[in-house]
């Protein structure tokens, strides 16, 4: 679970133990993924605890509407950023420019095909039968998005070669529980008791790329930041809604 406040739009979870706690006027972002045998649906809304920015929520559920309604098989992946971008701006506010939605596999969270929030010219075209998250990002800040230090969320890039003992155990718990889907460092704990040794392992494997880091995505300009998200698959005149 993705719990993402104000100007962070993804990749924030409470480390383990965490006391954090909401604010009054904090504007949340809740972004989840399940999985049936590696077969992901992916969902995210904002909710708005100070109650005085309905519009930037909306700006980035109409987004997502208007995306939806230019899904079909044949579509230019382009024209669909085109429709995001034109409905956020046109409540005043800016898209994020460099996140995108993308494409879904079994076990595989960002399979190839991105989404833009954006128009460009990408000549790329929706195949029947492709699985999509589209996931509109509005902020009243910069509109671009750049990497915090904090780091909580990791997955497996691959089974390779590492040194430390801890490591290698830890390498194939991940493969064995989470196979190649995002976990949360929190999880590892009730397994791995040393911390110290945990986190040692972790630095290994993203050192030696056989673990993938997500760090905490903020608008470059401490805006604050909406996303409305759903999956849905391209189908020959139109897009199926597959989670809500």
């Amino acid at each position: 679970m993705n719990i993402s406040i104000n100007e962070a739009a993804a990749h924030f979870t409470p480390e383990n133990e965490s006391t954090l706690v909401f604010g009054e006027k904090d504007l949340v972002k809740l972004d989840v993924g399940v999985h049936i045998d590696g077969f992901i649906g992916d969902n995210a809304l904002t909710i708005d605890l100070s109650n005085e920015n309905g519009k930037l929520v909306e700006a980035s559920e109409k987004a997502l509407d208007a995306a939806i309604c230019s899904v079909h098989a044949g579509a230019k992946i382009g024209d669909i950023g085109a429709e995001v971008e034109a409905a956020i701006k046109g409540f005043g506010f800016k898209p994020i420019e460099n996140l995108t939605g993308h494409s879904l596999g079994e076990y595989d969270l960002h399979a190839g095909v991105e989404i833009p929030n954006v128009g460009n010219n990408d000549p790329n075209i929706l195949s029947e039968g492709t699985v999509i998250a589209i996931e509109p990002f509005a902020t009243n800040g910069q509109g671009r998005v750049s990497e915090a230090p904090e780091v909580e969320i990791f997955s497996l890039e691959g089974k390779l070669p590492v040194r430390m003992r801890e490591a290698r155990r830890l390498l194939n718990y991940v493969d064995e529980n989470y196979k190649t889907l995002p976990f949360a460092e929190r999880w590892l704990y009730k397994d791995f008791h040393s911390k110290l040794l945990l986190l040692a392992a972790l630095r290994e494997l993203v050192f030696a790329s056989a673990f993938r880091q997500y760090p905490v995505l903020k608008d470059a300009g401490n805006g604050l930041v909406s996303q409305t998200e759903l999956t849905v698959v391209v189908e020959k005149d139109a897009a199926r809604v597959l989670t809500k």
